[in-house]
């Protein structure tokens, strides 16, 4: 159940980054590499005001939902609003993921930093198996954020209307939608989400440099998993991928944890091309 629980929690990590590519992706049919960056970027700063500053999780939490929501928003105007081409945005975000590499190492440096969680640090027996206070908060944390979303998308005009342009773009434009500002406010929500759960994904796996390049290559399966736009994909898609890792590493041994994970996204792929909970359209020629 120990191992459970481990796998399970790293799936949520990666559930939750890829809720994030996720709304940028419904909102502007766009991917963003750097999203991950975020992320990393989210728990850098959480571990700033915790340990450097010394300031309460009651102050971290905002603090790093915003300034994270503000390099997404420079990100936007930067490396997305002046690129028309869908192909050119993807070059642009990653890019972009590079930049922020860079300056989390120059600011941070590049050993693992602790970032402590409110809950506590002692491990705990439940189930039968040993857990953690932050992998139960990043599991639950995971399945609330798909059911907000779900139910924010059909029970307000905001949601509505993003599930509008997901399906036509030009179609919501000519209903009154305005669709840039939309997709920006849509892109630093991404961002905000980023930072927030940065603050607890740093708690389970250190604020590193190298965290935001792992999550994404992690992050991005679990979407093609799930499927491209699909909130509940994101939670399967991060069950499978972290108990994968997880017991792929206890049984086999870490160096075959990776390749688990892409049999797994490979045999997905050759059933359901777009992913376990995106149907195909057909059309007829």
């Amino acid at each position: 159940m120990t191992l459970i629980w481990g796998g399970l929690s790293l799936g949520a990590i990666y559930a939750i980054v890829a809720i994030g590519y996720n709304i940028v992706f419904i909102s502007s049919k766009t991917f963003n590499f750097a999203h991950a960056q975020l992320t990393m970027v989210g728990a850098f700063v959480a571990y700033t005001g915790l340990v450097t500053w010394d300031l309460p999780a009651v102050a971290v939490v905002p603090m790093a939902a915003i300034a994270v929501a503000l390099v997404a928003a420079i990100e936007e105007r930067i490396a997305i609003r002046p690129v028309g081409d869908m192909h050119n945005i993807l070059v642009t975000t990653l890019g972009a993921s590079i930049l922020l590499d860079g300056i989390a190492q120059l600011t941070w440096g590049t050993q693992p930093l602790t970032v402590p969680f409110f809950g506590g640090d002692e491990a705990f027996t439940l189930l039968g198996g040993r857990a953690y206070p932050v992998e139960l908060f990043l599991i639950a944390l995971a399945v609330l954020l798909v059911v907000a979303l779900g139910i924010y998308s059909r029970r307000s005009l905001t949601g509505l209307a993003l599930l509008g342009m997901a399906e036509d773009r030009e179609a919501a434009l000519l209903r009154g939608v305005n669709v840039r500002r939309m997709a920006f406010m849509a892109f630093v929500a991404a961002g905000a989400l980023a930072g927030f759960a940065g603050m607890f994904v740093g708690s389970k796996t250190f604020a590193v440099s190298t965290l935001g390049a792992a999550l994404a290559l992690k992050g991005f399966v679990v979407l093609a998993i799930g499927g491209f736009g699909s909130m509940p994909g994101t939670l399967v898609g991060g069950t499978l991928v972290g108990l994968a890792e997880a017991y792929a590493s206890r049984y086999l041994g870490g160096e075959y944890a990776n390749l688990a994970v892409f049999l797994i996204l490979i045999t997905v792929l050759m059933v359901r091309p777009a992913g376990l909970f995106v149907r195909t359209k057909e059309r007829v020629v």
